[in-house]
């Protein structure tokens, strides 16, 4: 099968097309025929090896995994012996164990979910990551109706995912991105956007009962600045961020240490994607409620590109490798 894959920790010229052999599964895992592959902020700390962090859980020299992707949509190819939710020819979506910037792609049971039936591969591809990541952190959050949530990041892949989720728990959702990405953020339905190419979060005070920080790259005294006394700060993004050991990451780790010494909430959100979750978006997704927004699109043989296009923030919306 055709693969993209590295050898080396680096920039995005470390990925090359490579021939490989389909991989191979275990007994509770899922072979899938891959359609769609999502790009998203952990492909690039996988493929830099950056925070450095990182490689304790990736590698410390090379990638373990030499194939990049995590968020898979396809066709369930072949299934291991105790798998007894899909059979061959099922359409699924998830994240995969072998890499899914490839044809084929290896698949815990408990990590793919039927997909949605409204919705394209490549809109499916863009939800396991981005859309669970979401869930967790309007939960994390404890985003309720009437209250006033602040998303930074609010036009990419997590942020697309996060506005909706916030209106349809019926809080009112200011959305702050960059002023080639207001439009998306008003369509997805936020109330009012704020361009921080222009106005910073904090131009109104302390008014956001919570505050869902996607970017990560806004110190916490600006975003305390913006929160109401007894607001939720809940700390999302900021892997990709500036810092050569831990990168954004020791925001999350120091929020419980540092919640009980203030009068506002701090919380770090970390998700994994789980059958469970993927089947609550399920349901989001084919009742309406939530639409997988997808932004620029790349082939298999292109994915080096769209890790350039993430890292410059230029697409609004998830990045999604056809295949």
């Amino acid at each position: 099968m055709q693969v993209i894959a590295q050898n080396a920790y680096g920039p995005a010229e470390v990925l090359k097309p490579r021939t490989m052999d389909r991989p191979s599964i275990g007994d509770d895992e899922v072979l899938v025929e891959v359609r769609a592959a999502g790009v998203d902020p952990g492909v690039w700390i996988v493929m830099t090896g950056r925070p450095y962090a990182a490689r304790l859980a990736f590698g410390l020299r090379r990638p373990r995994v030499p194939v990049r992707g995590m968020d898979v949509a396809g066709v369930v190819s072949a299934v291991g012996t105790r798998v007894t939710r899909f059979r061959p020819g099922d359409e699924v979506y998830g994240v995969c164990e072998s890499g899914s910037f490839a044809e084929y792609a290896a698949a815990k049971e408990t990590r793919l979910a039927v997909k949605p039936a409204n919705i394209s591969f490549v809109q499916a591809a863009a939800t396991p990551v981005s859309g669970v990541t979401a869930l967790k952190s309007i939960r994390d959050g404890r985003v309720r109706a009437g209250q006033r949530v602040l998303i930074t990041g609010a036009g990419g892949g997590i942020g697309s995912f996060a506005v909706q989720l916030a209106k349809a728990h019926g809080a009112s959702v200011t959305g702050v991105c960059s002023t080639s990405k207001v439009e998306l953020v008003r369509s997805l339905g936020a109330d009012e956007v704020i361009d921080y190419t222009r106005d910073e979060i904090d131009r109104d005070g302390g008014r956001y009962d919570v505050i869902l920080d996607l970017a990560g790259n806004r110190p916490l005294s600006l975003l305390r600045r913006a929160a109401t006394p007894k607001g939720t700060i809940a700390l999302v993004g900021g892997g990709h961020a500036k810092g050569r050991i831990m990168g954004g990451f020791q925001r999350q780790m120091a929020a419980p240490v540092i919640s009980p010494f203030l009068s506002q909430r701090l919380c770090g959100v970390t998700a994994l994607v789980r059958t469970p979750e993927l089947e609550e978006l399920t349901g989001l997704i084919e009742s309406g409620r939530v639409t997988p927004h997808v932004g620029n699109t790349y082939a298999l043989a292109d994915a080096a590109e769209a890790i350039r296009d993430l890292a410059a923030s230029r697409s609004a919306g998830k990045i999604v490798i056809t295949v």
